[in-house]
């Protein structure tokens, strides 16, 4: 796979400090059932790379001493960590709104059956990538069959009060683009999504959250072998707007590798540039218990403006 790390690491993009933290993301593992086009983490089913107990615990620890509001689980497939109900169930306990990134067809594999059950009972919020509302596109980024399962999950979770009006079951699904351009404008695709699902479907959903492609990892690699890197780089600095600089994601979340190491941001994670505290290269979320990060300054690169152009990215949506 081509390295874009060289390509990305020296920047212009502006300085940017973090604010209150609130958000801890947290990458329980690369391993996935499924191996998608557009993943900027690589997983895939042959990924052995699994957070363990003792670091689970840890990520615990840190939400206790710093009073963490929202605990964003990822992935790989975050369930197929062998702790993830642990997890889920001990922070719940705590009171912390739960995230988890789902890839949907999860739900369906050969010993995740109550999945979607354990997760309705815990009233986790699930945001789900569902690329498009057409087989054919989803097909193409993430494999065949794909769609059918991934339908067949969402009608499995509505029947359990996911994304159905009064349930106060959130249920989100998440647009990546096809290729080297910018999500289209989020609420208007919220509505084709909608009116397509619903009709086709009858499936239901509470919001859209559309988010850029980075040109890292998988993708990245995929825009060099077909000499597409510098042209896209080029779309993410031309529309680049100031006013999104506000709403970046890192300025209130840290993301936590596999094996404790933190980052400013799940993209950074990817690009193997850790958040900087003290002269520490490395830094584990057991060494930031009782430090606050308010006001620290961010890792930066060339793949920020992937955040910044257009309507902005974050793992919440557009931000404009």
């Amino acid at each position: 796979m081509l390295d874009t790390r060289p390509l990305l690491e020296t920047t212009d993009f502006p300085r940017i400090f973090r604010g209150q933290l609130s958000i801890l993301q947290v990458n329980l593992g690369y391993l996935c059932n499924l191996s998608c086009v557009h993943c900027h983490v690589n997983a895939g089913p042959k990924r052995k790379e699994l957070m363990t107990r003792e670091t689970i615990d840890q990520v615990l620890a840190f939400i206790d001493k710093q009073g963490i509001k929202v605990l964003d689980l990822t992935g790989g497939a975050p369930e197929m960590n062998p702790d993830f109900r642990y997890l889920v169930v001990e922070a719940r306990k705590r009171g912390v709104e739960v995230i988890d990134r789902c890839n949907l067809t999860i739900l369906n594999e050969p010993g995740y059956e109550d999945l979607a059950q354990f997760l309705t009972d815990q009233r986790v919020i699930i945001t789900a990538s569902l690329p498009c509302y057409s087989e054919q596109n989803v097909e193409k980024q993430r494999g065949k069959g794909v769609f059918a399962e991934s339908i067949a999950a969402l009608q499995k979770l509505n029947a359990l009060g996911y994304g159905m009006e009064g349930s106060g079951l959130q249920l989100n699904l998440v647009y990546n683009p096809g290729g080297p351009f910018l999500p289209p404008d989020q609420e208007t695709l919220r509505a084709d999504y909608q009116r397509e699902l619903k009709q086709a479907y009858d499936v239901e959903f509470n919001d859209l959250l559309t988010i850029t492609n980075m040109p890292i990892s998988r993708f990245g690699s995929m825009l060099l072998s077909k000499g597409q890197f510098e042209g896209y780089m080029r779309l993410l600095k031309d529309s680049f707007s100031k006013e999104n600089l506000a709403g970046l994601m890192c300025k209130s979340l840290i993301s936590v590798d596999w094996q404790g190491e933190v980052y400013d941001c799940d993209f950074n994670q990817m690009l193997k540039m850790p958040l900087i505290t003290s002269d520490r290269p490395i830094t584990y979320l057991s060494d930031l218990l009782d430090e606050s990060l308010e006001g620290g300054e961010i890792v930066i690169g060339e793949h920020c403006y992937g955040c910044t152009a257009g309507r902005g990215s974050s793992c919440a949506g557009a931000l404009a």
